[in-house]
């Protein structure tokens, strides 16, 4: 089965998400932040007319910022009739790939990881680690940051 992806960079490196999943892709300029937030929080921002946390994937992550590497796009998704964003370098293109073109994630990768990578997806001889970003944050970090902004 073919399945389309948008895909978009942290520190050069692709990441993948399902394209039904996305609900928009915007620039981002400024935000507000959040007094005493969780780590991964980066604040919030007004999306026509709509308060949405934004989460900060590179510290949710663990990936050290590059010098000079300005943050500027952001993917909404929806979670819970919520919006919820997820800071990203840029946004790259969109791929179709087959079932056949992704891999399930190797036993090496930990448990923790193998929540929400839900697959490594084939392109020519690169790799994409394919995202589930709902299952990015655990129950009680999506109910913290959605309680944040309300």
């Amino acid at each position: 089965m073919e399945r389309q992806y948008v895909t978009f960079t942290l520190n050069e490196e692709e990441y993948g998400v399902e394209i039904k999943n996305v609900q928009e892709i915007t620039d981002f300029d400024e935000y507000t932040k959040i007094p005493d937030g969780p780590k991964f929080l980066l604040g919030m921002v007004n999306i026509r007319g709509t308060i949405t946390p934004i989460i900060d994937l590179k510290k949710r992550f663990n990936i050290s910022r590059v010098n000079g590497n300005k943050e500027k796009r952001v993917i909404i998704i929806n979670i819970k009739d919520k919006q919820i964003g997820f800071l990203i370098d840029d946004a790259s293109r969109v791929l179709r790939l087959n079932d056949n073109q992704i891999d399930n994630p190797p036993d090496i990768i930990s448990r923790n990881i193998r929540n929400y990578v839900i697959g490594i997806g084939k392109v020519d001889e690169k790799l994409i680690l394919i995202l589930d970003l709902e299952k990015i944050l655990t129950a009680e970090e999506k109910e913290e940051a959605l309680k944040a902004v309300e």
